[in-house]
């Protein structure tokens, strides 16, 4: 091979890169790849702030579930009072 052949094989090497990153440019493959990556960043992040909101919402849900429970039977406690104070207490 010669020097010649060489050095024309290594432009033509640098031309075809140089074309295919400008066509790359061109199109906005670089671009989308950004957006795309984006997109993706954004929905991991979305669907781990879900996924926390629900444990949080889980626990909130049991704990108001025993604070309910705790006021129904303070209400059915004060109902039985009222009840035998109205039939049994003082005239």
């Amino acid at each position: 091979m010669n020097r010649a052949t060489a050095t024309s094989k290594a432009w033509m090497v640098a031309a075809s890169v140089g074309v295919v990153e400008a066509l790359k440019d061109q199109a906005g493959i670089c671009r989308w790849n950004y957006a795309l990556r984006q997109a993706q960043q954004h929905l991991k992040n979305r669907v781990r702030s879900i996924s926390q909101a629900k444990n949080f919402s889980s626990s909130s849900f049991l704990a108001n579930k025993l604070k309910d429970e705790k006021k129904a039977k303070q209400a059915e406690e004060s109902l039985r009072t009222v009840m035998y104070l109205s039939c049994w207490g003082p005239n």
